[in-house]
């Protein structure tokens, strides 16, 4: 059996009951490591688990799939992935994979960013299309992920925006030398996020992501218990927060809908006031003002 078994968000005890057990009876046991991370360390996973773990990059789970399925008709090979197995397409192409060379597969299921966003507040079933946002380079800022979000802005759909990360990526030079040097991990901020976002506009010009009178919510470290942490207000205040500020990566953002409820932005009050102690304006400001353009800008009024 081939077992893709999603991990969850924040540590080794985010598997489940379940996923325990497959990792527990498997002979070979994969952890991918580029499409997102956890919290902890593989030490820490494979202390927990009682079993070794061998760390597949983006060459092993894309280019050498074989090596991960061998034998797996024959005994249990397990694949973990951070979050849910079908968060990404990778996953899903190598169970298409598995079923073309005759092996059975399960998916266990866990707890990943596309529900743990509902920690900000925002109800999910007011969530439109998810977008991802890669860093820019001097030569390459690809916006396509403006229309998406102008999609969802005219529908009046949050949208929740993806930060890139970057692990084990070579430097042009290296990578065309063939060399196998890689660059240290690099993980996206909320500010370069909300920079990004903002030169787009400024290109752009449609009025989608007005950074006065767009509001949105920046979320570190979803489902990391006291590490979590949550900051809302509109685009050019969260601009203004230094990046630690925010925690340690993982960060992702929401856009916020015009269809938002009240009791959404009612919600959102307190991680509005964090933001307001965050940039040294204060509390009770940082409260005003994501009410101010929830008001004037969403047309909700929060009693």
């Amino acid at each position: 059996m081939f077992y893709v078994i999603g991990l969850g968000l924040c540590d080794e005890k985010d598997i489940t009951l379940r996923g325990l057990e497959a990792i527990k009876s498997a002979s070979r046991i994969y952890l991918e490591a580029y499409t997102s991370i956890l919290m902890v360390q593989k030490e820490r996973l494979e202390a927990f688990y009682g079993k070794e773990l061998i760390v597949a990059d983006r060459d092993m789970v894309e280019c050498e799939s074989d090596e991960i399925l061998k034998d797996a008709d024959k005994e249990d090979v397990c694949l973990l992935v951070v979050g849910d197995p079908f968060g990404a397409t990778t996953h899903t192409d190598i169970l298409i994979r598995a079923r073309k060379l005759g092996i059975p597969t399960r998916v266990v299921h866990n707890a990943s960013i596309m529900n743990a966003v509902g920690a900000s507040g925002l109800q999910l079933y007011n969530f439109g299309q998810t977008v991802s946002l890669v860093f820019f380079t001097e030569t390459w800022k690809p916006d396509s992920f403006y229309d998406r979000i102008k999609e969802n802005v005219d529908g009046g759909l949050h949208t929740l925006v993806l930060l890139d990360i970057k692990v084990k990526e070579q430097s042009e030079e290296n990578l065309a030398r063939g060399r196998k040097i890689y660059e240290p991990p690099r993980y996206m901020t909320i500010p370069q996020a909300v920079s990004q976002l903002i030169e787009i506009e400024t290109i752009r010009g449609e009025g989608v992501l007005d950074p006065d009178k767009t509001l949105a919510v920046a979320m570190g470290r979803v489902g990391g218990l006291d590490e979590q942490r949550i900051l809302a207000g509109p685009l050019s205040w969260l601009l203004r927060a230094a990046a630690d500020q925010y925690g340690p990566p993982l960060h992702s953002l929401v856009i916020v809908g015009k269809r938002v409820h009240h009791l959404e932005i009612e919600y959102g009050e307190v991680f509005a006031e964090d933001l307001g102690e965050a940039i040294g304006v204060g509390r009770s400001e940082g409260r005003e003002k994501w009410r101010d353009v929830a008001k004037t800008e969403y047309g909700v009024v929060v009693d």
